[in-house]
């Protein structure tokens, strides 16, 4: 396999890496079909080669740095200051004056069903995948694909070919490995193959715990699985993460207090979600989150009366119980079937989950008077930490160019993924593959 026919693997720049993985010359280890590692060989389009220089940004890096202007060549920031002269004409600068619109670090998804979630209740009910656009167009410029109850007649390797195809388009994106069931299903037919050998894979998830559509698993099944994917994350140099959903079982994340007890795992290798589903559930994740776990709050909506707290109350909950606020992240759960089940475990309604739930949760915070820097990190640079991406979440030199500019009612102005914009004056800008060819 040819370097040039691989999209470059994060922090490596050996032609011979894949994934943490050092192969020969035009090797792949015997053990693996030689199609995982396909990549689309054909020119990313999507990938600019200019040089633009933004004026006038009301910068929330996610820290308040004031008006200055960025430097943009190709998919990074290369500069940010508060003033830089004029360029020569000869380098075709283009030059756009955001008049002191505030702009933040494009948003991270931790959570995002890309290739469609649901069938709960019969094949009628699986959700269709997502495209570029839902994601750009609600802020959105870095992704984790994932599977969920369905990990039957969806699998690994359409997550991935899902994956790369958002990667393709422009955005940045990367996957789970697994889905709801133990064992989990893997492409190279275990945990620590899929994360050591394969690119966009940089952990396991969502495994189901306390749901009656888990597999039930045990405690010994659940460090087992935590304990490879904590040991080829070290491999790897990715995240490592089990990112664990939550259903509304009484046990609740009593098993993960147990894992953290009985073994010499690390607090920050268990990453449960959707805790905020029922309010003694959130309760225990602050626990967890001063425990050393980064707990992440669902952006679903709730009802008046509900026993749940929407992402916008459960963060603020959170930052005012004095947990340590790097510990706590928002997704949307987009793509992924929101139902709700009677007493015999039959669906009796269903909801469709969002991206453009995230900013929507956002705006409701800074509508309720909360300062953007505070709210800002969980949907940004808390997400890059948890998640091993340090070119994301923030706005600096060296940075990827991710960038949402924010109009003056905290809706999306314009988004930039990768050096490109998506979103211009509130409108999409940027078509898929498809689009394009029937042009």
């Amino acid at each position: 396999m040819k370097a040039a026919n691989r999209l470059p693997v994060e922090g490596y720049e050996d032609d011979n890496l894949v994934g943490g993985a050092r192969l020969g010359p035009g090797t792949v280890p015997p053990a693996i079909p030689a199609w995982v590692y396909y990549q689309a060989s054909a020119p990313r389009t999507s990938v600019p080669t200019m040089i633009q220089l933004l004026r006038n940004v009301n910068i929330f890096a996610p820290e308040p740095l004031g008006v200055n202007d960025l430097l943009v060549a190709g998919e990074q920031i290369v500069w940010l200051g508060a003033r830089l002269p004029d360029l020569p004409d000869a380098l075709g600068v283009e030059t756009l004056d955001f008049e002191g619109r505030r702009g933040i670090p494009g948003l991270i998804d931790g959570h995002v069903h890309v290739t469609g979630g649901g069938g709960e209740s019969g094949p009628g009910s699986r959700v269709p995948p997502l495209s570029v656009d839902d994601l750009t167009g609600g802020g959105i410029t870095t992704v984790v694909g994932l599977l969920g109850t369905d990990d039957t007649t969806r699998d690994t390797a359409s997550l991935l070919a899902t994956t790369r195809g958002l990667v393709s388009d422009g955005v940045s994106a990367y996957c789970l490995t697994g889905g709801y069931h133990l064992p989990p299903v893997t492409l190279t037919g275990d945990v620590r193959g899929d994360i050591v050998h394969i690119d966009r894979i940089i952990g396991v998830g969502e495994v189901a715990i306390s749901d009656h559509r888990s597999s039930q698993p045990s405690l010994r099944e659940l460090l087992r699985v935590a304990a490879d994917t904590h040991v080829a994350g070290m491999m790897a140099g990715k995240a490592g993460i089990l990112h664990l959903h939550l259903g509304d079982g009484p046990r609740g994340l009593d098993m993960v207090q147990e894992a953290l007890a009985k073994s010499e795992l690390p607090a920050r290798v268990f990453n449960p979600t959707h805790v905020n589903r029922k309010r003694a559930l959130f309760e225990q994740a602050i626990g967890l989150a001063h425990a050393g776990c980064t707990i992440d709050l669902t952006a679903f909506p709730v009802t008046d009366g509900q026993d749940a707290w929407s992402a916008a109350d459960g963060l603020v909950r959170y930052l005012d119980s004095e947990a340590p606020p790097e510990h706590v992240t928002v997704s949307s759960d987009g793509g992924g079937c929101l139902p709700e089940f009677d007493d015999h475990g039959r669906v009796v309604r269903m909801d469709i989950g969002r991206p453009h739930a995230l900013v929507g949760t956002l705006k409701v915070l800074l509508h309720s008077g909360q300062p953007l820097e505070r709210i800002l990190p969980a949907f940004t640079s808390n997400v890059a930490r948890i998640l091993r991406l340090p070119h994301k979440g923030r706005l600096g030199t060296g940075q990827d160019a991710d960038l949402v500019v924010l109009d003056e009612h905290d809706n999306i102005s314009d988004v930039m993924a990768r050096g490109r914009w998506y979103v211009r004056g509130s409108r999409p800008v940027a078509a898929e593959v498809f689009e394009r060819s029937g042009d």
